[in-house]
This record gives structure tokens, C-alpha cells and sequence, in this order.
């Protein structure tokens, strides 16, 4: 009798702990974006500045500067959005994401030519952001593809691209009309 009077208390207790930690884990997931948009009690607007599309190995992608107003804050993220058959891929990086993953790329276009020169059976060389945005390459049988990863969770959110020339112009001018509008 006196176990079972025992046993209920620490039954839920550990319950208790283990909703904690999944609570956790779900706050954890949220991106900057997810974030600085969904703050209840306050309003959240967004005006977006189209760029030109991305172009990669197999189709283009939309790009915009998306001006996140939440509160009384500004936030500008550097959108890429991928087209699917079943539903659409979307990056969305903040202004200083931006700024890491345009020093990562200068580091990534030094690299490929070395790792690709050690003819490895397989290489992966990436930067990912905070929110699961990758840049990277990968080295295969001597062949090497760029790549761009939209999303941290999914299928279908991989860009190849052919080069890394046309990512870095695509990053830079987004970094540059960001700028523009922030003054």
C-alpha cells in the first residue's frame, strides 16, 4: 500500500518533466521568422521587395526582401522560394544570417577546388544558419555540386546550382537592397 502511495508521485513527476522537455524542443524549432511573426497581442506586417530569380541546374527560384514589422521592431529577411509540384520549398534569412552565409560562400569557393583535387570517394563541405539554411557543396566520382538547402525539414528543398558565382551575385544583392532599405 505504502509503494502504490509512493509510485503516483513519482509517476507524475516524471510526466511532468517529460512535457517540459518537449515543450522545449518545440520552442527550440522555431525559426527567427516564426519568431518575430507570431507574438501574440501584437501587430505583425510584411511589405516585400521582389528580386530576380535564382537561377539553378534545373529551374529558378523566386527571391524577395521580406520587411518583417512586429511590434515596433524591423526585421529583413532574404527570401528564396523554391516552386514543387505538391507545394513550395521557402528560405527565409535574417539580414545578419545573411551577412554569415555570404562570408561562409568566400570560404566554401576557396575549399571546392582542394577537396575536389583530393578525388575523395564522397566530400560535403556546407554552412548552415541557425534556421537549417545550408550553402555547400558536395564531391562525388570527381564531380562536384553546389547546392543550396531551403529548409531544415522536408524533401524537395534542395537547389543545385552550377556555380557558386550566380549564388554569391543573387546573396550580395540582396545584402546591397537590404541596405537601401533600411535607411
Amino acid at each position: 500500500m505504502m509503494t502504490k502511495k509512493l509510485l503516483l508521485p513519482v509517476v507524475l513527476l516524471i510526466n511532468s518533466a517529460i512535457c517540459q522537455d518537449v515543450k522545449k524542443e518545440t520552442e527550440a524549432l522555431q525559426t527567427k521568422m516564426d519568431r518575430f511573426t507570431s507574438k501574440t497581442g501584437a501587430f505583425s506586417k510584411f511589405a516585400d521587395t521582389k528580386l530576380p530569380d535564382l537561377i539553378s541546374n534545373y529551374s529558378s527560384a523566386q527571391t524577395r526582401i521580406r520587411k518583417v514589422v512586429s511590434g515596433t521592431q524591423y526585421f529583413y529577411f532574404y527570401q528564396i522560394e523554391e516552386s514543387g509540384e505538391y507545394g513550395n520549398s521557402t528560405a527565409s534569412i535574417e539580414y545578419s544570417d545573411l551577412l554569415e552565409v555570404i562570408k561562409a560562400l568566400n570560404v566554401l569557393k576557396v575549399e571546392v577546388d582542394k577537396d575536389a583535387a583530393g578525388n575523395p570517394d564522397y566530400l560535403e563541405n556546407k554552412f548552415t544558419t541557425v534556421d537549417g539554411f545550408q550553402v555547400g557543396y558536395y564531391v562525388s566520382k570527381s564531380k562536384v555540386q553546389r547546392f543550396i538547402k531551403l529548409e531544415k525539414y522536408g524533401s524537395k528543398n534542395t537547389v543545385f546550382m552550377k556555380d557558386f558565382a550566380t549564388v554569391e551575385t543573387a546573396f550580395n544583392d540582396a545584402k546591397v537592397k537590404i541596405q537601401e532599405l533600411q535607411k
